[in-house]
């Protein structure tokens, strides 16, 4: 369950990075409405999000998994 709970958020993250690479401008005009935010802000937001994203899974999933493969 671990493993297949990996992939989906691996793509999860995945989508999140293509959605943020493809259609930055589009998000960024769409956020800027609401919040007062520069672009370089929204930039760093994201990264950051993704990078601690990131970070769960590796400790939250992937790690646990390996785990319970060595032990059992």
């Amino acid at each position: 369950m671990l493993g297949w709970c990996a992939v989906l958020n691996l793509g999860l993250l995945l989508c999140w990075f293509l959605l943020f690479l493809l259609a930055h401008d589009r998000l960024y005009r769409l956020h800027a409405r609401w919040f007062q935010l520069g672009e370089a802000q929204f930039d760093a937001i994201h990264y950051g999000g993704m990078a601690a994203y990131k970070i769960a899974i590796l400790l939250f999933n992937l790690t646990p998994y390996l785990a319970l493969r060595i032990a059992g």
